[in-house]
């Protein structure tokens, strides 16, 4: 279904950068979103003349808010909003300082909470919408022991996007809350981790920014709740809590 309008937060690269050429190339008009201005335009510029920069701190409530009524002022409506904004650390569990902790649920969290709470009144008034909170499968399976926090709080973006999809249901059915879980993506994540961090384009059996940014499009289409990007994940996910949640002996 093109001719959405589409808001899209982390939109200066990567995984959001990819998803807006993808959505303006298949028709939406995009509003991307993040701090740095110059290359939000850079991306724009490659999105078309339906594409609408606004420059905003996410982890910061009243730039979210005024994010949310620019997207209104410019095109009239929202129909998806894209919590894409985040970033990782390196370093183990037993390392982790308070400021480790509240850094990672600032900008994996709050910016997403944000979101959410701050487009939710436009979707109720219009009895209509979506949210897509980019997740990871560490937020399922907390595999990577050093990335610690950040595998915490994507767990709690997970339960808040469920959450907000139950109290959304009864009154509100028509608008709903899409989880998208990509494991190994090849952007510069790894080597924007707090603490450095080996890059992201040394593992084996990641996926491009464009490939996760097709499912991404695919869930504006079908309105699937929890979706993973690569083929696989959902029974890797299933062998590992069977792994975990066995009775012992």
């Amino acid at each position: 279904m093109a001719g959405r309008v589409v808001v899209i937060t982390g939109a200066s690269s990567g995984i959001g950068a990819a998803l807006a050429e993808r959505a303006a190339a298949a028709g939406d008009a995009v509003m991307l979103v993040a701090r740095n201005e110059a290359r939000l335009r850079g991306v724009a510029a490659r999105c078309g003349k339906e594409a609408h920069v606004h420059p905003a701190d996410c982890t910061s409530r009243l730039e979210v808010r005024r994010a949310v009524a620019a997207a209104v002022a410019r095109f009239d409506r929202i129909d998806v909003w894209v919590n894409n904004v985040g970033q990782g650390i390196t370093r183990r569990p037993s390392e982790l300082s308070e400021e480790d902790v509240e850094l990672m649920m600032r900008v994996n969290v709050h910016t997403a909470l944000f979101g959410m709470q701050e487009v939710l009144p436009h979707f109720r008034d219009r009895g209509t919408g979506h949210v897509i909170n980019v997740s990871s499968m560490l937020g399922r399976v907390p595999f990577a022991v050093h990335r610690s926090a950040y595998n915490g709080a994507k767990h709690f973006l997970n339960a808040l996007t469920a959450n907000f999809r139950s109290e959304m249901q009864e009154a509100h059915p028509g608008i709903v809350f899409s989880l998208v879980s990509p494991g190994v993506v090849y952007t510069d994540f790894g080597k924007n981790a707090v603490h450095g961090g080996p890059d992201s384009r040394s593992f084996p059996q990641g996926q491009s920014a464009e490939e996760v940014a097709d499912v991404i499009l695919q869930v504006m289409e079908t309105r699937a709740p929890d979706v993973y990007t690569r083929p696989g994940s959902h029974d890797r996910v299933v062998d590992y809590f069977d792994q975990v949640g066995r009775d012992p002996a």
